[in-house]
């Protein structure tokens, strides 16, 4: 059963987080207000596809649940669709979820546990993303993250209760569960486990026809098999950079200006001086004055610091404000009233007194107009250079806010456009999966993908020095192709089909041939001689669990997991042919004595157990609640998002 709650508690996090997990729930899943009118293919949006108790699932509020599921599945597959999530279980997984938040939230109430508007606002108050930057939750920040998620305050509360709810329900039912120890001793048996047998692939391209169908043929394969030749949506992205390069106005300062700078500035070009000093800490303002007593007797402060048990930490040349600031002022103002080389009066510290020494005096003679004019007439280039740009980009971002096309305000202000065709949402180009975007327009991409054509944008690439205005040209939405676009593929797809089905009536007698008492590799080679793909398998469970972060092949699955003296078959994916499967021994090694073993083995199966008990008890609550599917209104809708309507 595909259930939230089943997912979640498979999950390392467990029940402590399950308010916080709801509440992601409540932002990703709920759509918009659940009254909406929006058609779906003769679908309305009040029509309901599931009903729990009294209260109804809307098309509408299920269709916001798609998109933003597929919003979520986009960020570990970028190019994958609507259709694709669909055809992979979407759908039903996403209905399973809703259903199941109704069915906990509704049971829980009738069972008189309650979540307070208080303990609502309590939880609301907790989540980041309605937080200021001042880390206070803010009443506009709040109403801008609903409607960037298309949720309502009421949507969001029912939620965040029913969370509440769940975890009232919830916790009571599932803390701590513990595995028995006859049940752990049994599957931890099976980690000892060694499995002898053979398999054996057969081939669709054995079976393959090697003539091109007909018409008809190609059509009705075509037809079935759609969604595997959906292409992902393209976009044609449009951009022209502008930055430091694009201004063009004299930017060199006037003598005035210079001087009127140099005169704002006096003290940066006083005469000065610099310090550096080593020094430690102690904690009483007696035991300072002891040890600079010592010191100015001739002891090194080195030397009288280790004998003292403190460190001596020395200091790098800075002004009198830059020690106050790494220090004390007490501190800084007793080193620059020192003479070089001296010990240091003592001041006080933060958890002590300092003793110090003036290791370096570095004395700033003061500069002139005349020897600083060239550095104060960079710093004031530097300064016009940037008003100059972001004034630049003010009128660049008028022309866009008025609707002035991209390549307009290009002409306008001199800019290059560039353009890349057919960019896929995960920055590959389409034709060319080796080609991708360059890193600096990695920052647009995202945006890029839920623009509508002609719509310029401008972009701050790097803060006050590079900035872009792009847009999207062109919009190839995900769809499969016609069929003569793609004929040559598509016959190739036909003939692996076809040889697929072969494959799986030859696996077949091979099966009942071995069943029969032949060998997988005998049995094979009287179907077809070029049937000599066989392996022997001799592997231990062990072998299998270590192979981290590896994919287990299917066939080892199989095998591990099938009776003694037994042979099954097994599709290859994508048409590749079948996998006959035969095992003929299990030796296991005693588990008496190995104790390491059982108890890990209960640590590990414990959330297992957790996910069982909580698909039992969501099974129970959805028959005490009740659930009535309406199965013609969640096709109708299927085929909306698959297209097929």
């Amino acid at each position: 059963m595909i259930s939230m709650f089943r997912n979640f508690f498979q999950s390392k996090i467990g029940l402590p987080i399950f308010i916080g997990f709801l509440i992601i729930v409540a932002l990703a899943f709920a759509a918009s207000d659940i009254g909406g009118s929006t058609t779906f293919g003769g679908l309305t949006g009040d029509d309901k596809v599931a009903v729990v108790g009294n209260d109804g699932i809307s098309a509408s509020e299920m269709n916001g649940a798609m998109s933003n599921a597929l919003d979520r599945a986009r960020d570990d597959n970028p190019t994958i669709t609507m259709p694709q999530f669909v055809a992979g279980g979407g759908l039903e997984g996403e209905l399973e979820l809703l259903i199941d938040r109704y069915s906990v939230g509704m049971f829980a109430q009738d069972y008189g546990l309650r979540a307070g508007d208080n303990l609502i606002n309590s939880e609301i108050l907790q989540i980041q993303a309605f937080r200021s930057l001042t880390g206070e939750f803010d009443q506009a920040t709040y109403q801008a993250a609903l409607r960037r998620q298309g949720i309502t305050d009421a949507i969001l509360r029912r939620d965040i209760g029913d969370g509440l709810l769940a975890q009232q329900l919830l916790r009571p039912a599932f803390a701590a569960p513990q595995m028995p120890e006859a049940a752990a001793r049994q599957y931890a048996a099976l980690v000892l486990e060694r499995r002898r047998g053979q398999i054996g692939l057969v081939s669709s391209a054995v079976f393959a026809p090697e003539g091109d169908p007909t018409d008809e043929q190609l059509t009705e394969y075509y037809t079935e098999s759609r969604d595997d030749f959906i292409l992902p949506e393209r976009r044609t992205i449009r951009f022209a950079a502008f930055g430091a390069a694009n201004v063009t106005a004299n930017l060199d300062p006037s003598a005035e200006q210079i001087a009127a700078r140099y005169e704002q500035n006096s003290d940066r070009y006083d005469a000065g001086e610099r310090r550096a000093i080593s020094s430690f800490v102690v904690p009483t303002q007696a035991a300072a004055q002891a040890l600079v007593t010592r010191i100015r007797g001739g002891v090194s402060l080195e030397a009288a610091a280790a004998e003292a048990g403190f460190q001596v930490s020395p200091g790098e040349l800075l002004d009198q404000d830059g020690i106050a600031a790494s220090t004390s002022a007490a501190l800084a103002a007793n080193v620059f009233a020192a003479d070089d080389g001296a010990i240091v009066v003592p001041a006080r510290a933060a958890l002590g007194f300092y003793v110090a020494r003036v290791d370096n005096v570095e004395r700033i003679p003061a500069r002139s107009l005349a020897e600083v004019s060239d550095e104060i007439a960079l710093e004031l280039r530097n300064e016009a250079r940037v008003g100059a740009l972001i004034d630049l980009s003010s009128r660049i971002e008028e022309k866009v806010d008025t609707g002035t096309s991209l390549t307009d305000v290009a002409t306008e202000f001199g800019l290059e456009v560039n353009v890349i065709p057919d960019v896929m949402a995960d920055g590959r180009v389409f034709g060319a999966l080796q080609q991708g975007i360059s890193p600096a327009l990695r920052p647009i991409l995202d945006t890029s993908f839920q623009m509508d054509e002609g719509e310029p944008q401008l972009a701050e690439l790097v803060p006050g020095a590079q900035f872009m205005i792009f847009d999207v040209s062109d919009i190839t939405e995900s769809a499969a192709p016609p069929l003569a676009e793609i004929r040559d593929q598509a016959v190739n797809g036909w003939r692996r089909a076809e040889g697929a089905k072969l494959a799986g009536e030859a696996a077949n007698r091979i099966l009942e041939a071995v069943r029969g008492g032949a060998t997988v590799t005998a049995a094979m080679a009287a179907e077809d001689a070029e049937l000599t793909q066989v392996e022997d398998i001799d592997l231990r469970r062990t072998e299998l669990l270590s192979a981290e972060n590896q994919r287990i092949p299917a066939p080892l699955v199989l095998l591990f997991s099938m009776a003694r003296d037994s042979t099954k078959v097994l599709e290859e994916g994508g048409d590749a042919g079948w996998f006959v499967v035969d095992l003929d021994t299990i030796e296991t090694d005693p588990i008496e004595g190995n104790e390491e073993l059982l108890t890990q083995t209960r640590e590990q199966l414990a959330p297992a157990l957790v996910a069982e008990y909580n698909a039992q008890l969501s099974r129970a609550i959805r028959e005490e609640v009740g659930v009535e599917r309406n199965e013609d209104a969640i096709e109708a809708l299927r085929k909306t998002l698959a297209g097929e309507s």
